[in-house]
């Protein structure tokens, strides 16, 4: 699945260029011009890593850094025009993971963002539950015992994971897990569906996903 970074810019040639750079690095780009948009953002898309501008102009960066904190281990990446060693400690302490100084070099801030989302492979462990899914080593457990799925279903379980509880609908479902490429009127998502039901039936977990008729699918929450 392509990762996708979320830009909460407000300047738009800073967001031009930038995007223009991670999207040459194969990355997924969303962007934000301001702080309320962000959020909204980041709660439907549930990224991969946030990079986050100080000076928006509806909220400070480090208010938007604390609010995602709240939800979210997503790794997140401020951009900042202030140098003084007291605000840098202030961003970490907010839930920063790194910071970059304006003016920046595009290639430096892929650089880093590459080694966030390398730290984050490496050790992420999704925890819901019963429910345990390492997506580095693409094993699944639930109740401690391993559930053996398909990479597809793998996947789609994964996918459902970093936002448990959001409803998520097939078309979006196929566009993320499938990269759009199914037929109109597929049915491979609900077969999927069933599968992994009936592997997490034989470990009492066959309930932990939800079916919203006529909508699609979530994963619930303990």
């Amino acid at each position: 699945m392509e990762q996708r970074i979320l830009l909460i810019e407000d300047n738009p040639d800073i967001t031009r260029v930038v995007q223009y750079e991670l999207e040459q690095a194969g990355y997924r780009v969303l962007t934000a011009p301001d702080g309320v948009t962000g959020l909204t953002s980041a709660r439907e898309n549930a990224p991969d890593l946030v990079i986050l501008d100080l000076g928006l102009p509806d909220f400070d960066g480090a208010e938007i850094a604390r609010r995602l904190r709240k939800t979210s281990a997503v790794p997140i990446i401020i951009l900042t025009a202030m140098d003084a060693v007291d605000r840098k400690v202030n961003l970490l302490e907010a839930g920063a993971d790194d910071y970059m100084t304006k003016p920046f070099h595009p290639e430096e801030l892929v650089a880093r963002v590459k080694v966030q989302l390398r730290h984050q492979q490496h050790g992420e462990v999704i925890q819901i539950g019963a429910l345990e899914i390492h997506p580095q080593k693409r094993l699944c457990h639930y109740n401690g015992h391993e559930v053996r799925l398909s990479p597809k279903e793998f996947d789609l379980l994964t996918f459902l994971a970093r936002q448990p509880g959001r409803v998520y609908s097939r078309q979006e479902i196929e566009r993320e897990v499938w990269n759009g490429e199914l037929p109109s009127n597929s049915n491979v998502v609900d077969v999927h569906m069933a599968n992994m039901r009936a592997k997490l039936r034989d470990l009492d977990g066959y309930g932990i996903i939800r079916t919203v008729r006529g909508i699609g699918y979530a994963l619930k929450t303990p």
